[in-house]
């Protein structure tokens, strides 16, 4: 099944990961107790940012990576049931290898 989300130039979506359920401890957390999740799997990217030269920059990140952003980065939308970011590529602070 196609995604129905098309991000725009530098844009990424990102379907975030789940929540840890425990602590390094083995402490089981309740809900409210849970961290916001500030990693991802990337779904797709946009074609990157125009240039002052009308050429296009390639976006760091392609489908598949697996990236960390900041807490309160980016927009939170619902398409069909599933929970998705979509960040500026300048709002991802790194990728797994």
């Amino acid at each position: 099944m196609a995604l129905k989300i098309n991000p725009l130039d530098d844009r990424v979506v990102v379907t975030p990961l789940e929540a840890e359920e425990k602590t390094a401890g083995g402490i089981v957390l309740p809900d409210a107790a849970k961290e916001k999740p500030q990693q991802g799997k990337v779904v797709a990217t946009g074609p990157g940012r125009m240039l002052d030269s009308g050429d296009r920059a390639s976006v760091a990140v392609k489908k598949g990576d697996v990236v960390v952003y900041g807490k309160y980065s980016g927009a939170d939308v619902k398409v069909d049931g599933n929970d998705y970011k979509i960040l500026r590529e300048s709002e991802i602070l790194a990728k797994f290898a």
